[in-house]
């Protein structure tokens, strides 16, 4: 009597669709891997593009810095007459049509359209200087506490938790009336003084899986220093966790800017930021609502952008995320992989009978 094995043949999608997978990073670096994901996340694109349009709309149109924009308002020019009654917006979709004044004017005539992009400009301005303060920051702080672990550690995690405990709004709204009429840049700096103890503690568990890996203690015998180990070696491996948490702390940031400045406690006048507005203009809610209703319209669209894109990000980066397959793709590699498994199982001989075709006994 003769007993045969036959492998185990995967019934399931799920070796077709790690096929399939597999098929479309091959030859690919490990960034090239990730553009592609991060292209195929629509929320990711959806938010790019916004966030694009929002930047460019708003350096373009009022200009920056020396250089001057196409649009006719600065938004600080007083006296204008009403274009409409009450200063309601001129822009229109039926029939469409822009005018002089598509966001409104307030009380003293000024370009709406004029100051919510300039609010815009400082409010990304802010976002960003955070994002790379904090950052930095973080991922020092995080880096060092989780390569040296001992003392360090324990002093710089005590320090982390010394910060967490006092509440960001209380910070911000002190450094706001310590330092009187505030700049933006400076304002910015200092949120970011106080915003990266959550990247610190992300990086830090990071570092602290990466450096058992195998690669660290080939670096170590190699005769590697331990800032070349940090910054060549387990920095880049970590360098996922580190765009993601950053992009998320800068959505957060503006958030945060908006808050401060509505409560009077952070950027105050001349200089321009939606926050701002939405304080200046909160009287007239009942009654010239769009005076509201633009600042917290950008204030949300570069929210959920900075989120969306965030997103996208974290999906490219995590290899746990898989992309599932369209129906006409997994069809297609259900049959190749049937026209496989047929065409070796023909090469076979046929053993389902005792001695069925071998020969003997003739």
């Amino acid at each position: 009597m003769s007993t045969s094995t036959h492998p185990e043949t995967p019934s399931s999608g799920d070796t077709v669709e790690n096929a399939i997978e597999l098929q479309d990073v091959v030859g690919l670096s490990q960034g090239q891997i990730v553009r592609r994901r991060f292209f195929r996340h629509k929320g990711a694109l959806v938010g790019l593009a916004a966030l694009g349009g929002t930047i460019l709309l708003a350096v373009t149109s009022v200009g920056i810095g020396p250089i001057p924009g196409w649009w006719m308002w600065t938004g600080y020019e007083t006296g204008n007459p009403m274009s409409n009654p009450g200063g309601a917006p001129t822009l229109s979709l039926f029939p469409p049509a822009w005018g002089d004044h598509p966001f409104g004017q307030d009380e003293l005539g000024r370009d709406i359209f004029a100051r919510v992009m300039h609010g815009v400009q400082t409010s990304l301005m802010v976002m960003f200087v955070i994002g790379i303060v904090a950052g930095v920051i973080g991922v020092l702080v995080g880096a060092i506490a989780g390569f040296y672990r001992g003392g360090r550690d324990t002093a710089l995690m005590r320090f982390t938790d010394l910060v967490i405990t006092v509440p960001t709004i209380v910070i911000g709204a002190v450094i706001g009336k310590l330092s009187g009429q505030i700049s933006a840049i400076v304002f910015a700096i200092s949120l970011g003084l106080i915003l990266w103890t959550t990247l610190s503690r992300l990086v830090r568990g990071e570092f602290l899986a990466l450096r058992e890996r195998e690669f660290v203690d080939a670096a170590r015998v190699a005769g590697a220093s331990s800032g070349r180990i940090i910054f060549k070696h387990i920095l880049p491996n970590a360098i996922g966790t580190i765009i993601v948490s950053t992009t998320l702390l800068m959505s957060s940031a503006i958030l945060l800017e908006t808050a401060l400045s509505y409560l009077g406690f952070g950027i105050t006048p001349p200089t321009i930021s939606l926050g701002q507005m939405i304080q200046t203009y909160q009287q007239a809610f009942s009654t010239r609502p769009w005076l509201f209703w633009w600042p917290g319209i950008f204030i949300v669209i570069i929210a959920l952008s900075v989120n969306f894109i965030g997103d996208g990000l974290r999906d490219a980066f995590d290899p746990r995320q898989k992309r599932i397959p369209s129906e006409r793709k997994m069809a297609n590699a259900m049959k190749a992989d049937g026209s496989a498994r047929g065409a070796l199982t023909s090469t076979i001989p046929n053993q389902s009978g005792p001695m069925a075709g071998s020969g003997y006994g003739q």
